[in-house]
């Protein structure tokens, strides 16, 4: 099998000035996978802009044009937890355009990753947690509009509830999210998920694991979904500064193989994006980025 194609752009680097959520994550996942040789330049694809009116499958009218002028509230720049500005933006539209992208490179090739993206906590008509678009459901309603694909299943693993993504798709049968997160964490409000599995603090990799490998292959038979987009959240680390979970590195990566297992057992396409990740060590999370798309890359051509 070959390299999964990766999606990353250097405008995903944002400046938010002193802020826990650490962009330039991004660009030193990309250096480490690179020096490493995990993959090569070539299997790095270029991001490309989300219109407007593809955010608008999910996104409302209002919303959107609070975005595009920039006239947002003082209340809700609060809520969104970021500075807003035209770079941001520009950043965080073209990260919604990669996860779009990169679900179209794992239909045509089997899996795909994004070096950015899972920006969970983004309602149809408003943001918050540091999401301004909630790319992943942007993702499943465009290309289930574009006849790609019919049943979408959304599998969240990041550290906190993904709420937007959970009230976004309340109503819609042809997307599954499932959501397994910290239930004490952030948010405060949980909108039900088709399947939500809240776990204890400090929560263990065995805990963890065992609670994944029961569920998980349950999801995708029932739902047999024809696209698999995967939150690989950082923030399960025990060490995270958002998190509040007891998970280690070896832990998280046997996290990330059991998804590409069970996924690629049942001959799924595959989008995963990066999520979360606050580690109080920078290069813990760049760590655990870097194993997310080792593991990827290991299964795809092993």
């Amino acid at each position: 099998m070959e390299v999964p194609p990766l999606v990353w752009d250097p405008r995903y680097e944002i400046d938010l000035g002193v802020h826990v959520f650490a962009t330039e994550k991004y660009r030193k996942t990309r250096e480490r996978i690179l020096a490493e040789k995990t993959v090569t330049e070539d299997h790095i694809v270029s991001s490309t802009p989300i219109t407007y009116e593809d955010l608008a499958h999910v996104h409302t009218d209002e919303y959107l044009d609070k975005i595009a002028t920039n006239s947002f509230s003082a209340f809700e720049i609060i809520e969104l937890e970021i500075p807003y500005s035209e770079k941001a933006r520009e950043g965080l539209m073209l990260m919604c355009g990669g996860t779009l992208l990169a679900g179209r490179l794992a239909l045509e090739h089997g899996c795909a990753a994004h070096l950015g993206g899972g920006f969970h906590h983004a309602f149809a008509g408003h943001g918050e947690g540091f999401c301004l678009l909630n790319d992943v459901a942007v993702a499943s309603r465009v290309l289930i509009a574009e006849s790609q694909i019919e049943r979408v299943a959304i599998v969240d693993l990041d550290v906190h509830h993904g709420n937007g993504t959970a009230a976004i798709f309340a109503d819609d049968q042809s997307v599954f999210t499932f959501s397994m997160h910290q239930e004490s964490n952030y948010p405060a409000e949980k909108p039900p998920s088709d399947l939500d599995l809240g776990l204890d603090d400090h929560a263990s990799d065995e805990v963890y694991l065992d609670l994944l490998s029961e569920h998980l292959p349950k999801v995708l038979k029932d739902h047999d979904p024809d696209l698999v987009f995967y939150l690989a959240g950082a923030d399960p680390y025990k060490d995270d500064q958002l998190g509040g979970l007891g998970l280690t590195l070896k832990g998280l990566r046997c996290r990330d193989r059991f998804v590409y297992d069970s996924v690629r057992d049942r001959q799924i396409a595959l989008a995963v994006v990066l999520a979360g990740g606050y580690a109080f060590r920078p290069e813990d999370t760049v760590a655990i980025h870097v194993a997310t798309i080792e593991e990827l890359v290991s299964r795809s051509v092993g």
